[in-house]
């Protein structure tokens, strides 16, 4: 099937990168090419003098590589110079806990570090694990939940017959329902029976887990430490497929976790619902989850890639929901922080996705749907539109829409070249984009102006970051350099409440989820 993905998950890499990624090539070259490589557990070990010649380009990752974050302390420098996640080219840091959404739309929820009673750089409490739960059910009714695809930890979940162990991780499995659930750390390969998670009001749909642990890579006791898997997304299954039992099933290990926890399952599903219920009748409010904010987070030189501290997920305590002009079911639309103009709006996504290019056909049709909307809004005031995104030093998507008078709209492509040329970057020029699959799976900068023209350019080394602002902000179009940082343009919250209000009242007509 074309939604298929072919991925890879491996152990604790320990440091053996040529190793791994060896074997990745050999298990490629036999079986085609894969997605994705995973890896749970300790990546980095005791020596890191391997991961320098990947780093500085003498050695290849052959694959995108996705990582979770460290479990030990002495690691946490290796983390430190992460740019939008990314620890050397091809090998992404994906954060300390969240749902990362892939273009054929399988999801895969991932938990950093071990169990602790607070959150800390190495260590989850249960606050973060409230948080990737939410972010799995915030998008669906109990109704329709159909779980994840695929749960990645480090620390085991407690039920598995290892002492070392996790019962937040064995309420978050019964929780999101996961298809796999893979970890690492005890350099052990364990393939159990799948197990049938019980319905409640989370999903009425009794869905089974399958359990690996892998084993360290290159183990002496030759366990084995990758493991290949082609899914369908849960999403496009049929339901038939998703709920076929098989005469190996056990029952759920995991039962008797919520009373050694004090909780009743009672207790557990009325909080559920709740949740459900808030999400469905004021969906407009965007619910928030807090945090208690007592980890000790480690500096970073820039904005970690993590979904609890992301300022667009509709699930994070980071989103201003002041700013929300109206929400679709995969997409937002809110006022862009530091406008160019009172118009300046974002279309961003409510999961957490990093890039247009990423996109399934369903949400890729709704964010065109949005597009339109807003072409013909600005079009009902003599005003051209021009989108922009950059999947460059970002971790969730964004598309600005910046209006601008039809007068001066066909001056844009001119601006875009001046601009290109002063940084020496080359553009690409495409039709309208029809499909998210037209765009790169790596970084780049897209603009699509009035004319139903692309721009494109992959040239993304030191790529400026306001580069599509500065291009609206010449003299020819907006006439604002002041305004090219958005920080240097921030209005109070008075201003974009009402900025708000009033155009939700002038968009009232054209928008298509009112």
């Amino acid at each position: 099937m074309e939604n298929k993905q072919k991925i890879l998950i491996t152990g604790d890499v320990c440091g053996r990168f040529t190793k791994l990624f060896d074997r990745v090539a050999t298990i490629s070259k036999k079986s085609g090419q894969f997605d994705f490589l995973f890896c749970v557990g300790d990546f980095f070990g005791d020596n890191t003098e391997e991961f320098e010649d990947f780093k500085n380009g003498t050695k290849t990752v052959p694959l995108a590589t996705y990582i979770l974050g460290p479990t030990q302390e002495k690691h946490l420098s290796l983390f430190q110079d992460a740019i939008n996640g990314e620890i050397c080219p091809n090998v992404t840091y994906l954060g300390k806990s969240g749902i990362y959404v892939t273009s054929s739309g399988m999801k895969v929820a991932y938990v950093s570090g071990k169990e602790g009673e607070k959150s800390s750089d190495v260590t989850f409490s249960a606050e973060d694990t409230k948080s990737v739960k939410m972010s799995c059910l915030a998008t669906k009714s109990s109704g329709d939940y159909r779980g994840i695809d695929i749960l990645l930890t480090s620390q085991w979940p407690h039920g598995q017959n290892n002492s070392e162990s996790s019962k937040l991780l064995s309420l978050l499995t019964m929780d999101i329902r996961p298809r796999y659930h893979f970890c690492g750390l005890e350099d052990i390969h364990c393939e159990k029976p799948p197990f049938r998670n019980p319905a409640d009001t989370n999903s009425q749909l009794d869905l089974a887990t399958r359990f690996i642990s892998l084993a360290s890579v290159g183990n002496t006791q030759k366990q084995k430490y990758i493991y290949a898997l082609s899914i369908t997304p849960v999403d496009k299954m049929r339901l038939t497929d998703l709920l076929q039992r098989t005469v190996e099933e056990v029952e759920c290990p995991y039962l008797g976790i919520p009373a050694l926890l004090g909780m009743t399952t009672t207790q557990s599903d009325e909080k559920a619902a709740q949740y459900f219920f808030d999400m469905n009748t004021e969906r407009h409010q965007g619910k928030r989850h807090s945090r208690d904010g007592s980890g000790q987070h480690m500096k970073r030189p820039r904005k970690e890639f993590s979904l609890e501290k992301c300022w667009f997920c509709l699930s994070s305590a980071n989103v201003e929901k002041h700013l929300i002009i109206s929400i679709g079911d995969s997409f937002y639309v809110a006022l862009a922080k530091g406008p160019l103009n009172t118009q300046h709006v974002l279309i961003i996504s409510i999961s957490h996705v990093q890039s247009v290019s990423l996109l399934p056909e369903d949400d890729f049709a709704e964010l065109q749907r949005f597009k339109s909307a807003l072409v013909e809004f600005f079009k009902s005031q003599d005003k051209a539109v021009c989108f922009f995104e950059r999947n460059y030093k970002s971790s969730h998507l964004q598309v600005n829409a910046v209006p601008l008078d039809t007068s001066i709209a066909w001056q844009l492509s001119e601006c875009f070249e001046n601009t290109a040329e002063f940084y020496k970057l080359d553009f690409e020029k495409l039709p309208k984009l029809a499909s998210a699959s037209e765009l790169p799976s790596g970084p780049y900068f897209a603009a699509e102006l009035p004319e139903e023209m692309t721009l494109l350019t992959r040239q993304m080394k030191n790529f400026p970051l306001h580069f599509g602002r500065e291009v609206l902000c010449s003299e020819n179009l907006l006439n604002c350099d002041e305004k090219i940082d958005w920080k240097d343009c921030q209005l109070d919250i008075e201003q974009e409440k009402e900025i708000v209000k009033q155009f939700k009242e002038n968009f009232k007509a054209f928008d298509f989820t009112s």
